[in-house]
């Protein structure tokens, strides 16, 4: 089944950040031509923290343009919602969503295939980049977050292929039923075993299991703000 077309692919380089001693490759320019993607992304893209980000868990970060929409809505005019990039993704399409996707989900692009792994969990990246102190937590709570993708078979890439649903093995977990439990219904022990049953990425894993343990939501200060952890 297709699902969408690669309206752009982007990449971008690690550089200074807003704060003492940061790094950041969030702000990705449109490549043209097809372009290598291994299983740590597409050739030529950098990520600024390599503790949070990047790696085979988080290897594409694909942003639907639909959502840019909801963020003018919010935010009023800004050049970083004209065109694709604003949020680091390096996957633009129109026409998909977090509902649209399960976890799991094994997406076909030409010689790439593809494995949905996890939504993203906002940073305080998002804040700087945009000038608002709470863009990330913004970003959280309204659910429109994207997704990583994990490269089972590398290949290349580019705009204008399609990507075509090849297996969905958890039916019963659309994106927005994750966040659910991630953000909103966090201590409902009945989803947490529910989706402690699904093979998760390593983070995901230490996340569900230690919730599970103590019974108590992780800090997100951190995350969120950049800030040491209460």
């Amino acid at each position: 089944m297709q699902l969408a077309r690669i309206e752009q692919l982007l990449v971008g380089r690690a550089v200074p950040f807003t704060r003492p001693g940061s790094h950041s490759a969030i702000a990705k320019q449109p490549t043209a031509g097809p372009v290598a993607v291994g299983s740590e992304g597409l050739a030529g893209d950098e990520q600024g923290d390599r503790r949070v980000h990047g790696g085979v868990y988080k290897a594409l970060h694909h942003y639907p343009f639909d959502h840019y929409h909801h963020w003018r809505a919010q935010l009023g005019h800004s050049p970083l919602l004209e065109q694709p990039g604003a949020f680091g993704e390096n996957i633009s399409t129109t026409g998909l969503g977090e509902a649209d996707l399960c976890l799991g989900d094994v997406l076909r692009c030409g010689d790439v295939l593809l494995q949905v792994a996890q939504t993203r969990q906002p940073c305080w990246k998002l804040n700087d980049r945009f000038g608002v102190p709470d863009m990330a937590l913004r970003v959280q709570q309204s659910g429109l977050t994207g997704w990583y993708y994990q490269v089972l078979e590398p290949g290349q890439l580019q705009a204008g292929q399609m990507l075509v649903l090849e297996q969905r093995p958890f039916p019963g977990w659309p994106l927005t039923r994750v966040m659910d439990v991630l953000y909103r219904r966090t201590l409902d022990r009945a989803e947490l075993h529910a989706l402690a049953e699904l093979p998760l990425v390593p983070n995901w894993r230490k996340l569900v299991d230690r919730r599970l343990e103590s019974n108590a939501v992780e800090d997100w200060n951190k995350r969120l703000q950049g800030l040491a952890d209460a």
